[in-house]
């Protein structure tokens, strides 16, 4: 399988996993140091966004959500949605390593089920490999004639 892409979107799905990743366990760890919320404790939501790293998690999931936005207006889901998965691993591992999370043999294998189911959605044919063969279609998919 042969991808047309040019470096810099390389990196925007490079940056899709990272900033998805990270930014999810910096605002886990954040807010296992801010402690449990619930209705009768809702001041301690105040307290987490002064918390650095809520803060820093809540500016990489915004990254995340510009670059994941960027992939998808040149990509199909199918192709950006690797990256995310790839994420998924990354996202345990430090889990493991960093917040020191015990991840039981069912969570690993769930991530390894999730990692293969989506790269065999991704194996198959996408507009971002194939440039479609008929424009005429793709004119009335885009609605430009309403």
């Amino acid at each position: 399988m042969k991808h047309r892409l040019r470096p810099s979107q390389y990196a925007i799905l490079i940056a899709v996993m990272l900033t998805a990743s990270v930014g999810d366990t910096l605002l886990s760890h954040g807010m296992a140091q801010v402690g449990a919320v619930d209705p009768q404790h809702l001041h301690l939501l105040w307290q987490a966004l002064f918390n650095p790293f809520v803060v820093a998690g809540i500016v990489l999931l915004i990254g995340f959500f510009a670059c994941y936005m960027t992939a998808l207006s040149w990509a199909d889901l199918t192709f950006v949605m690797p990256a995310t998965a790839f994420g998924y691993v990354v996202v345990a591992l430090l889990s493991r390593f960093w917040l020191h999370e015990h991840l039981s043999l069912y969570r690993w294998a769930g991530i390894l089920l999730i990692v293969c189911a989506v790269g065999f959605v991704a194996g198959g044919p996408s507009r971002t490999e194939h440039p479609s063969s008929h424009p005429d279609l793709d004119l009335m998919d885009s609605g430009a004639g309403r």
